[in-house]
């Protein structure tokens, strides 16, 4: 049994270890592109890097590689080539990784690592490195097969060849893009084409790139006009048809229709009269609900009437109780259950008034508690109390009261070389439980239902009223928690105290 709660207990904290990994990870994301945001260039680069290591270590790769990324483009922003080449191979060495472990090949993420690189290479003008990464780059679109991969290696392959003086192969790479989008019909990116390419003739300060790219451009939204008015035409046209479609269909269904409302005109007036009778139907309803109103009122007064009855009969008993010779059973049973009539109406009409709480060290509770218990129990019954080092915001007082009124039914029941258990088990954050277990004759099923409710049965007093299970079920609910019988535990009895803090 230790060992099942220790992996329990292990499990949990591993779980809310992992949530916070992640919490902190995506945090630590957050905060890095807000500082970029703001132009706070080496707070950014820094937490990009402490978020890249979080994500890695999470097995979050395509988180990973976008930090690393920007961290790399931070890097060689400020000429620190050297530190932004060796982030790029380290996030390389984790992808790998990660496909291996998951046996799966991630080439979009090998793309990203790959066009930053290159990016780097053009940057520094080495056209003999920059070159074998835009092959490397057209090899992983291959095998990515990605139409979204394939038209930025498009965008990259126009921007290698415009910036080492190559127009003719970038204008064949740009024109192939464009080429795939207008027969897509897609125009709001060939816009997007021409305005990229535009800023790429801009940045690399190529005039004979820019005013070539303008004079298309101007072509192009002269054409583009033309083919949207068309297909505008082709689409009235189309509604026109479909128009002209629909009223022959009505013509046709005009008579079919005239029935039809004929049809409904009948169908009305039976509504009306089904509405009729749901209204008087409603009528009645309306009173009988008046007068179940009027008897739950009756009732609820009958019921406090008869609270103060009964406080009223414990109060005037006290008196007469006091006359009588203390020592002798039966007085002191009626004195008992005079103080737990008492005690349950004050539970009762105090419900929505917590207690105070405070902190306290469960395993150092629970112990004394069961300490108290040592010699109350029959011979060779063995008390075991299994709860962490763990502090837990309770109500001390009201909580002893409840567990030992457990543990002493559990020593009064459970035979000798019995066994007896108090267990702490942690259920979430703010969510904790208080286990009682026992190896005794458990609790029959037929009374299981009420063991819980007071005055369900008659007994005699001096065996006891029956009133303690009730008010621990009370307290523990004053106490935001709830007192069950684990039914589903036959080896004797388990009660379960569950709080929430």
């Amino acid at each position: 049994m230790k060992k099942v709660i220790s992996i329990l207990l292990l499990a949990a904290l591993c779980v809310c270890g992992r949530t916070h990994a992640q919490s902190r990870a995506d945090e630590l994301m957050k905060q890095a592109q807000e500082s970029l945001a703001k132009k706070e260039y080496i707070k950014a680069r820094y937490l990009f890097l402490q978020a890249y290591n979080a994500f890695s270590t999470r097995d979050q790769y395509e988180n990973a590689v976008e930090c690393s990324i920007n961290a790399s483009a931070l890097y060689h922003r400020e000429n620190y080539y050297k530190e932004a080449f060796e982030l790029l191979r380290s996030t390389e060495q984790v992808v790998t990784a990660g496909e291996q472990k998951s046996e799966k090949k991630m080439p979009g993420l090998h793309f990203r690592i790959t066009k930053e690189r290159l990016q780097m290479y053009i940057n520094l003008k080495n056209t003999a490195r920059a070159k074998e990464q835009l092959a490397r780059l057209e090899e992983t679109a291959n095998d990515a097969r990605n139409d979204s991969l394939s038209n930025d290696l498009l965008y990259t392959q126009a921007n290698y060849y415009y910036t080492f003086g190559q127009p003719v192969q970038g204008d064949a790479a740009i024109n192939r893009l464009i080429g795939q989008y207008k027969e897509q019909k897609n125009y709001e990116k060939v816009d997007e084409c021409y305005k990229t390419l535009i800023g790429i003739a801009r940045k690399a300060n190529n005039t004979g790139l820019m005013a070539r790219t303008y004079d298309k451009y101007i072509l192009w939204t002269d054409s583009v006009k033309a083919l949207t008015a068309q297909d505008e035409l082709n689409v009235l046209k189309q509604k026109y048809d479909e128009s002209l479609a629909t009223i022959q269909e009505k013509e046709e269904s005009l008579s079919a229709k005239q029935y039809i409302i004929i049809g409904l005109c009948a169908l009305a007036a039976i509504l009306a009269a089904v509405l009729i009778f749901g209204a008087i139907v409603l009528l009645r309803f309306i009173v009988l609900t008046r007068k179940q109103k009027r008897a739950i009122s009756i009732a609820n007064e009958h019921n406090e009437l008869k609270t103060k009855f009964i406080r009223n009969i414990s109060a005037q008993m006290e008196p007469t109780l006091n006359t009588l010779d203390a020592s002798q059973p039966g007085v002191k049973a009626l004195h008992t259950f005079a103080n737990h009539i008492q005690e349950l109406s004050d539970l009762e009409n105090t419900l929505s008034e917590p207690y105070e709480m405070q902190e306290k060290n469960i395993s150092n509770f629970c112990e004394a508690l069961m300490d108290r218990m040592k010699g109350k129990t029959r011979e060779e019954v063995s008390l075991t109390v299994n709860a962490p080092k763990l502090n837990v915001r309770v109500n001390p007082e009201q909580l002893e009261r409840i567990l030992l009124h457990l543990l002493e039914n559990a020593a009064e029941y459970t035979p000798a070389g019995g066994k007896i258990w108090l267990d702490f088990k942690k259920r979430g954050a703010h969510t904790h439980q208080f286990i009682v277990s026992d190896t005794g004759c458990g609790i029959p099923e037929e009374q299981r239902e009420n063991i819980f409710k007071p005055f369900t049965e008659v007994k005699n007093l001096t065996q006891g009223d029956g009133l303690g299970l009730p008010i621990c079920s009370l307290i523990a609910t004053k106490m935001n928690g709830s007192l069950t019988l684990d039914s589903s535990y036959t080896k004797g009895a388990r009660f379960v105290l569950e709080l929430h803090t």
